[in-house]
């Protein structure tokens, strides 16, 4: 009989630490053998209880959910999965935590509706299995600099200057999960400032992808922004879809734009990798090069097989670099990897294959 994962709440409110207990501990295979209401208590549970997961509140008193986490993975690595508040600070805090290690996040469960608790139940559910998967590395106090490890990044070229850039003539395309946030940051900060126009699906909620886009803008060599409808596909530009809405390429008048869809959810997901892959295939074709990284299930393993089979490069990140191996496995499966990639040569290779002529 397979072990029950076992999992630390640490929340500062009686009644969060009540509801994910109630919930998790109604799970199969899940088990909760304590709770904490600060950090200091949970560093004393962790070394006694030994958990296999752990939840943390992002704002909590004594010692803020940060600092411990930074202390945590320096110290004792573990699979964190962040509790978050749906607000800007929330969001920021959030993407910092993602930083420093954190497997991923849920947002503070909500008491209003039956249907968005169990809603809610099956989103903790899922990502506590698959955190307890997930690879965690120990992770150094700071984050290092861009120049340290993005050999394409030079300064940033001012706004003004970038618009006088073409309209981007080929396109590259990004799907990713769980662990996503930091891979999309490390292909981004690889990519020179003249990189042909990059659109992006990074499964996240509504409210937190203006944070990621205006955090990869302030991090790496290229303008980052969440897109919007009608946006023009420019050089040097990425676009990252909104929370809660698929993002499209499109073609007219020989040019690349964004579309937004509020359509049905796809494999679960609003944005939906495959909905991008898909609209990148019908679009710009041959014109286009696609990586699908890290993340949890399938999403976008049968758009970069369509892409594929078209004759593009479309690249899958390997096993050892992913957080979570479950959607560019999944790709490599069908059949739809040209290349199994470590992260840090993807951006590389997308640049190539968008860049040089014959490939």
């Amino acid at each position: 009989m397979t072990e029950s994962i076992r999992v630390l709440i640490v929340d500062d409110s009686a009644l969060v630490r009540g509801i994910l207990t109630e919930i998790l501990d109604a799970a199969p295979g899940i088990e909760v053998v304590g709770t904490a209401e600060d950090p200091y208590v949970a560093r004393d549970r962790i070394k006694a209880l030994n958990p296999d997961v752990l939840t943390l509140d992002v704002e909590m008193p004594r010692m803020d959910g940060l600092t411990f986490l930074r202390n945590l993975m320096r110290l004792r690595p573990m699979p964190v999965v962040m509790v978050s508040s749906l607000t800007a600070r929330g969001a920021e805090v959030t993407l910092q935590a993602l930083e420093l290690g954190a497997v991923d996040f849920v947002r503070k469960p909500e008491l209003a509706r039956e249907q968005g608790l169990q809603d809610y139940a099956g989103e903790l559910i899922d990502k506590i299995r698959m955190a307890a998967k997930a690879k965690v590395r120990a992770r150094p106090g700071q984050v290092a600099p861009a120049a340290a490890c993005a050999p394409f990044v030079t300064e940033r070229i001012p706004e003004r200057m970038l618009q006088s850039f073409r309209v981007t003539d080929r396109v590259l395309a990004i799907g990713a999960s769980t662990g996503g946030t930091e891979a999309i940051k490390e292909v981004l900060l690889r990519l020179p400032p003249d990189t042909p126009g990059v659109v992006i699906a990074q499964h996240i909620p509504a409210g937190f992808s203006a944070a990621f886009a205006e955090r990869m803008n302030r991090q790496t060599g290229l303008v980052v922004k969440e897109a919007a409808e009608g946006d023009r596909v420019m050089t040097g530009h990425a676009y990252i879809a909104p929370g809660n809405r698929h993002l499209l390429l499109a073609r007219e008048g020989g040019r690349y734009v964004c579309r937004l869809s509020d359509g049905e959810l796809v494999n679960r997901h609003r944005p939906s990798v495959d909905v991008l892959f898909r609209s990148v295939a019908q679009a710009a074709g041959k014109q286009a090069s696609a990586a699908l990284l890290t993340g949890m299930g399938a999403d976008g393993a049968q758009g970069l097989k369509e892409l594929h089979d078209l004759g593009v490069q479309t690249i899958a990140q390997d096993e050892a670099s992913s957080v979570v191996w479950g959607m560019p496995g999944e790709a490599v499966k069908r059949g739809a990897a040209s290349a199994i990639l470590p992260l840090a040569d993807i951006a590389n290779a997308l640049y190539r294959a968008a860049t040089v002529p014959g490939r």
